[in-house]
């Protein structure tokens, strides 16, 4: 590997030391509900999403909960207990299109129509430190 790569490898290394990741996969709910919730919740820190998430009445709000705590035990399982849930940010969250499972559904004179279950995946990532928005104080000018 040339130095000019190997450098960039341990600049990314040293970027993700302080970041932590969870997935989910296959949530039997359409990525279009999920990412409803998620865009409200985006670059808050752990303690705004999780009131944040009380507060809201949707179907996708408990996976997402859930997943959001795996992020935060994993972040204080591999920190070794000393990252604490106030200095955690939700540093990205990415909602995807997961496979469809196609149906059969009976319908009127012997008919069938097809009935697609759409899916999601969930990809959330915590970091100690705040992340890095346009503008002053996260707002664009």
């Amino acid at each position: 590997m040339a130095t000019r790569q190997k450098q960039k490898a341990q600049q990314r290394n040293a970027a993700k030391e302080n970041m932590w990741e969870a997935s989910l996969r296959y949530l039997p709910m359409s990525a279009r509900k999920v990412r409803v919730v998620a865009d409200k919740i985006r670059g808050l820190s752990i303690l705004q999403v999780m009131d944040s998430l009380a507060c809201m009445h949707k179907g996708s709000v408990r996976p997402l909960r859930h997943v959001i705590h795996s992020a935060i035990a994993n972040a204080k399982e591999r920190s070794k207990g000393v990252v604490d849930d106030t200095q955690l940010y939700l540093h990205t969250i990415a909602i995807h299109k997961g496979p469809m499972r196609k149906r059969i559904r009976a319908r009127a004179q012997g008919r069938a129509t097809r009935v697609r279950k759409q899916t999601a995946h969930v990809d959330v990532v915590v970091s100690s430190k705040l992340p890095e928005m346009g503008g002053e104080n996260g707002t664009e000018s």
